[in-house]
Order: C-alpha cells, then structure tokens, then sequence
C-alpha cells in the first residue's frame, strides 16, 4: 500500500473546497465535508488547502517548490559531510599510494557500516580515489559461502589416504610410500570404508583424491615363463582341473616359484598358497633352481599350520604345481607320500592349470619388487630379496585386502572360519 497520498487526490481535494465553498455555511465545513466523501482526514485537506494558498500567493510561507529544494540541499549537505568523514577515516591506508588488499577495505567498509554509513556512500567515495569495490563483493566476503557437504568429504578422504600412502622414514629422514600406495580405486574404497567416519566413501572422492595425490594404482606386467618341465618325467595327473576352490584350509594348497634379477645374478623365490584363503603359508628364496627350492616352502608351510593349531590331516591335502623337473623330482613326491599329501600336477606349457599362484607371482612381481615399497634401492643380493619378500608377505597375509575374498585379509577370512567352527553352543530353550 503506497505511504505517501496521491498528488492527484491532493489537487482534488482542493479543488473541490474551492468550487463549493459557498455551498457550506463555513470554510471548516466545507473541508469536513470533502474530506468524509475522499477518505482522507479532515486535517489533511486543512493542511493542502492552506500550502495551496502559500503556492499561490494568497497567504505567507514557504511554497512547495522552496521547501523540495531546501530538502534536496540538506541531503546533499548530509551526504557532503558524510563523504568528507569517510574520506578522513580512510585516509589512514590511501596515504600509501599502492591499493591496499581487500580485506582491509572489505574491514573499513563493514566498520563504518556499523556507525550508520550506507554502503553505497562508502563505496561511492572510494570509487572516487581509484578503489572500485562491487557492493557484492562486500556481501560475499561479509556473508562467506557455505562449504558443501562433498568439499569437506573430499578434504577428508585425501587426508586420510595420504595418511596411509605414506609414512615418514626416521632412517632416511623422508617420507615413504606404504604397500597400502599401491591399491587401485576399489580397494581404496573398501579401506577407506573401514575407517572410523568414512563408512560412505564413494568412488568418485577416491578418483578426485588419487588424482589430488598423484596415485594410480600398481599394475601386473605381462609374465615370463620360468618353469621348463622336464618331458622325460613322470608326473601326478591333474586333480583340480582349474577348480582353484576349497571348502576349508589345508584341503588344497598350490605351488609354484619365479625369478628376480639382482647384481650378484638370479634369485628364485618359491611360494606356497593355500586355496581357501589365498594365504601364503610358506616362502622361500634361493640362488638355485634345484628342489630344496621347493622342498623348503613346503616344510615351512607344513610347520606353520602345525604351529597354529590348525596341523595338516593326511590324506585330506591335494598339492598342486606345474609340471617343473623340481616338483616331479623322486625327492620330492616321496616327502609328499611321507606327509600324506596328494600330489596334483597341470599340463606341460599350460599356465591356465595353475592360475591361481601365476596370479600371487604377478602380484609379487608387481607390487614387491617393481617398486621402492618393501626396498629402498635395487635388489644388490640374496638378502636383499628375502628381506623385501618378507615385508610383502606379511603385507599380504594381515594387511591386503582381496576383492576375491570381499575385501578381508587372508588372515581375516580364515579367523572367521574358524571361529564359526570353534562357535559355543547356544543354551537349549
């Protein structure tokens, strides 16, 4: 509703007290009168009818016309001596000559703000001596951005990733990247996810933060075939027929070994994986390709289930390899025969029949020794392969997340077997 009366109805109004005048037996009744059939007070139409008398020259005072501009030069007297006083009080950073940053002008802008100086004023007037500042400026900087909710997420999750790419070496005095500066995307979720407060990482956070970070993941380089068989040989038939699955540990275990180059020459490391959990029971590095090669990962793995509680029952484990002269060796079947352990042996020149350990090679190749993780430097000796293969293993065992067995740890998913086994009775109702 507009505040101000209609300069319209005002003339009106006067009009109509002027015209019919003579009709009333007073002037106050005349106004009484014209105000009731307008709407308006009766004081109003007083007051209109005496200023049009002033305008006209019938009666003293101060026209219209004088008291507009008496107003008008008031306010531009107000508004002088309000830009003198905000040019005074910003004398203080433009004596310098250099345009001061912006925060301080945003700072001198709220502060005289605050002491009843309108914005627009204030800006006007440094507009003037070469400071040009947007009134939006002013309401961004005074009313900041509220960050959004995916910006705190992402600052969240590159802190955390770098915290557990990289740890800080006290020997060399540098930082060093983790196994965990391996992983790829998904396992960076699945990680991330087992974190306290990150249980909704998303994909899409990873990706940014990878990139943010400078990491991409290790990938597995084409292989090399290092295991010859020999023809003459005879060998166990193949008992798993690419079937890399067992029910339980210590049911099916694989076999196999492969190379390092290093400056003293070649270095072969054998594994032995057990199917179920894809856990590394035993290990075992050496100069030689002759079976002690083989023959010690084996007595490694088979004291290592007896040491854990969990012994390997005869007759009940099938041990799978290729077709190498070291595991077709007499030495060798007949410690096999002595433990009781089924022998299972692929076909010649066919890496399929034993997928799963030529995949634990690719991995060992890729992520222990194609990168400074587990060693500092090339690979001078022996012991410099045993002591990064060491490093991996134990990785690899507690501390790697499989996407074949739901992200867990071999280690995880054998605790869990076992403890469903091992589970206490529930009470009978």
């Amino acid at each position: 509703m507009p505040k101000k009366i209609d300069p319209q109805l005002r003339a009106r109004c006067v009009r109509l007290v002027r015209d019919h005048a003579q009709e009333y037996p007073t002037l106050t009744a005349a106004t009484a009168a014209v105000a009731r059939q307008e709407g308006v007070s009766r004081e109003s139409v007083r007051r209109w009818l005496a200023q049009a008398e002033v305008d006209d020259g019938t009666r003293p005072g101060v026209t219209r016309e004088e008291s507009v501009e008496v107003k008008r030069l008031k306010a531009e007297v107000k508004r002088l001596r309000e830009d003198n006083e905000i040019l005074r009080r910003a004398s203080n950073f433009l004596r310098g000559g250099a345009r001061p940053p912006q925060p301080l002008i945003l700072a001198f802008i709220d502060e005289m703000r605050a002491e009843g100086y309108a914005v627009e004023s204030i800006l006007c007037v440094l507009r003037q001596q070469g400071l040009g500042i947007a009134a939006r400026t002013y309401r961004a900087w005074k009313r900041p951005a509220r960050i959004a909710a995916r910006t705190v997420t992402d600052a969240l999750v590159e802190d955390k990733i770098r915290d557990l790419a990289w740890r800080f070496n006290e020997a060399t005095g540098r930082m060093q990247m983790t196994p965990e500066g391996l992983y790829g995307r998904r396992k960076w979720v699945a990680l991330l996810r087992r974190q306290d407060g990150l249980a909704a990482t998303s994909r899409g956070a990873v990706d940014r933060a990878m990139r943010t970070l400078g990491l991409e993941g290790v990938r597995r380089a084409k292989k090399l075939r290092t295991t010859i068989p020999d023809p003459d040989g005879k060998r166990a038939g193949d008992l798993l027929n690419r079937d890399f699955t067992a029910s339980a540990p210590n049911l099916v275990w694989v076999t196999d070994f492969t190379y390092v180059r290093t400056w003293a020459g070649f270095v072969y490391v054998a594994f032995v994986l057990d199917v179920f959990a894809q856990r590394i029971v035993g290990w075992h590095a050496s100069s030689s390709m002759r079976t002690d090669l083989v023959m010690t990962p084996l007595r490694i793995a088979l004291w290592q289930r007896d040491r854990d509680g969990n012994p390997v029952s005869p007759g009940d484990l099938i041990h799978h390899s290729d077709a190498g002269p070291q595991y077709t060796s007499i030495r060798y079947t007949e410690h096999l025969d002595l433990e009781g352990i089924a022998p299972s042996i692929g076909t010649v020149g066919d890496a399929y029949d034993n997928a799963l350990m030529e995949t634990v090679n690719g991995l060992f190749k890729t992520e222990c020794i194609r990168t400074t993780v587990f060693h500092p430097g090339p690979f001078r000796t022996l012991s410099d392969v045993e002591y990064a293969t060491a490093g991996w293993v134990d990785w690899y065992n507690n501390r790697r997340l499989h996407g074949s067995l739901g992200m867990l740890t071999p280690i995880e998913f054998e605790t869990l077997h076992y403890e469903a086994l091992n589970r206490e009775p529930e009470p009978a109702k």
